[in-house]
């Protein structure tokens, strides 16, 4: 069996290296990776890969930054390259960026059965350009793999039920793996935060109101600064070293991400994945953002939404968290790959 995988982003590289772990154990499954090279920086992508020793990876794109229209259509054109090279007889893409559309619909034109790893996730405002790709991705897909309940609810709301199933976040296994090895905590409380989103960064007077909000909590805020918005701050002639309270340091790989938010006092972030990773590490997050997919994590205060008015951040950051309603194994129990792995083989 020959199955490719596309990947390009930092949350696409972590759930790729779970699922290549699992296949090493399948002998005659022969998985082939292109990297779409969507995340350009190194340490996003490049330092990630070398850690975690993937070797699949045979074809890399370097498409790199673009609109999301020229990004797409350059990885649709390259993709379907490769696909009539090599023929697969799967097609596995993860999530909702413009690499999951375009391995998606590079590979449905083909008539190659699409697999969706983190299938069913939506926030119901057709404005984000992720709603878009995850939705059309998912009526393309052959095989749909969901990450919770509320994911296989939004499938079933959109009568899409068959060949689809409940195995949690493929993350999970990784984070689990880590988490259980013992770290030392630092010496400084801080608070670990990410902002990257088009609608905080697109605008001087949000990224500036985001960055004063960080600038008064309680805590050092120690923000791993995504390259959008390092270049919107630098654009704007924003001077980041009049933020005191703020620690800038470059993009971090997802070992020195997950240290970061198991030695932190909370993590403050508009990404999915680490306020699904917070969660899982049981830390408290506040998401700057008017939606989460990730609705189980709001459950008990554990996630909170603040978008509008952020002037009582501080107050936020400071709530009381409700242990009695958090959801052990939530988003999985470690061993969601081998999961995955099987039903694919089950249904070749």
């Amino acid at each position: 069996m020959k199955i490719i995988s596309v990947i390009g982003t930092r949350p696409q590289y972590i759930k790729h290296a779970s699922l290549a772990m699992e296949v090493l154990k399948h002998l005659h499954v022969n998985l082939i990776t292109i990297d779409t090279g969507q995340h350009y920086d190194t340490n996003m992508s490049k330092i990630f890969v070398e850690k975690f020793g993937i070797k699949d990876i045979k074809y890399n794109l370097g498409i790199g930054s673009g609109t999301h229209g020229e990004q797409t259509g350059k990885m649709l054109i390259e993709i379907e390259k490769i696909l009539f090279i090599e023929k697969p007889n799967f097609v596995i893409v993860y999530g909702d960026t413009n690499s999951t559309l375009s391995g998606a619909l590079a590979a449905v034109k083909l008539k190659i059965p699409v697999i969706h790893i983190e299938a069913g996730m939506r926030n119901h405002n057709i404005d984000v350009p992720e709603e878009v790709n995850r939705t059309l991705v998912d009526r393309m897909s052959s095989l749909r793999f969901a990450p919770s309940s509320e994911a296989i609810k939004n499938l079933s709301k959109e009568g899409l039920n068959t060949n689809t199933f409940l195995v949690g976040d493929v993350t999970t296994d990784l984070i689990k793996e880590i988490g259980n090895e013992s770290v030392k905590p630092g010496e400084e409380k801080f608070y670990f935060a990410t902002i990257h989103r088009p609608f905080n960064t697109d605008s001087k007077n949000r990224i500036l109101q985001i960055l004063n909000a960080l600038n008064n909590l309680e805590y050092k805020v120690i923000l791993a600064m995504h390259p959008r918005t390092k270049n919107v701050a630098d654009n704007w002639n924003i001077v980041l070293d009049e933020f005191m309270n703020i620690q800038i340091i470059e993009p971090i790989d997802f070992f020195d991400s997950i240290n970061h938010i198991i030695t932190s006092e909370g993590v403050i972030t508009d990404s999915g994945s680490l306020q699904k990773e917070a969660y899982i590490l049981k830390k408290k997050c506040t998401t700057i953002l008017k939606y989460t997919p990730w609705q189980e994590t709001l459950m008990g205060s554990w996630n909170f939404l603040l978008f509008d008015d952020l002037s009582n951040l501080n107050e936020v950051m400071n709530r009381e968290i409700n242990f009695d309603q958090y959801i052990p194994n939530c988003y999985g129990d470690g061993k969601v790959a081998e999961k995955i792995m099987d039903c694919i083989l089950h249904n070749a």
